[in-house]
Formats: C-alpha cells, sequence, structure tokens
C-alpha cells in the first residue's frame, strides 16, 4: 500500500497543538528554504530548535548535533512536538529510528524528502508522519482559514 499523508483535518490539529519544533538540516544561510520556514516558523509563534552538527546556533536559538541532543537539552514537561526535516531522502530512515527511538510524536518530510519506506515505518510506530509537503505552506493556510 503506497504511502498516504494524513487528512487535511488531522493535519491541522497537529499544526494547531503543536508547541515546538525541530527543524533537521536547518541552514544559517538566509537564502535557504530550511531558514525561511524556520523564521516564518517562529513568527507564527512556534519554538524552533536547530539541529545541524555544523552550527553553534541559527535564527537565535541554540544549534544541537542530533535529536537526542535537542530532546535531553529541554526541561522536563517539554518536548519536542514536529520534527520537520530538510535532508535529503537517503538521510532521512536514520532520522525516522532517531524519532522512533526518542518516541517523538511527528515527522514532517518537507517538498522534496521522499522515503516512502522510512516514513510508512514511522507511521507503523505511531508517529504522525507528513511526506512531501511543506509545513509552512500548510500553516500559512492554517491562519487563512482559520
Amino acid at each position: 500500500m503506497p504511502f498516504q499523508n494524513p487528512s487535511r483535518t488531522d493535519i491541522d490539529a497537529l499544526l494547531r497543538s503543536a508547541r515546538t519544533i525541530a527543524v533537521v538540516g536547518l541552514s544559517d544561510n538566509p537564502r535557504r528554504p530550511s531558514y525561511g520556514v524556520a523564521r516564518a516558523l517562529q513568527q507564527f509563534g512556534y519554538r524552533v530548535i536547530p539541529v545541524n552538527p555544523t552550527l553553534s546556533s541559527a535564527l537565535g536559538e541554540r544549534a544541537f548535533p542530533d535529536l537526542a541532543a535537542a530532546q535531553a537539552s529541554l526541561k522536563p514537561g517539554e518536548r519536542i512536538d514536529i520534527v520537520d526535516v530538510f535532508r535529503r531522502p537517503e538521510h532521512v530512515a536514520a532520522i525516522v529510528e532517531d524519532a522512533i527511538r526518542l518516541r517523538l510524536p511527528a515527522l514532517w518530510l518537507q517538498d522534496g524528502v521522499i522515503d516512502a519506506a522510512a516514513a510508512q515505518r514511522a507511521r507503523q510506530q505511531g508517529i504522525f508522519t507528513v511526506m512531501d509537503r511543506c509545513l509552512y505552506r500548510d500553516r500559512a493556510s492554517l491562519s487563512v482559514s482559520s
């Protein structure tokens, strides 16, 4: 069975309830899509946690080398609500394994980030999974429709 994204209603519910988004592959270059999306997510009120081993910070937030370090940095009661992935498809399987191990609730693979097997594995492990969609565009259209 091919991978199918959740319904728009379910995506909207996720975007309304989320507070903290770990952006895997966030660049500190303002010309990169990951930077523009993450900055817009901050403007929507989300806390953005940069995950990139080559950065010490981005968008005014401390960066972490991986999801485990980002998760470990959180205070009791805080959690990563969505893992937003801006990495090439060949890196997705390892990110999914980290998300499963850390019991993260949602995974979002940005436009062009397609690994149906990894996305299906995440879903089978109870992770809300969206693939090949732009989180920013979905969140922006949510504002228009609210």
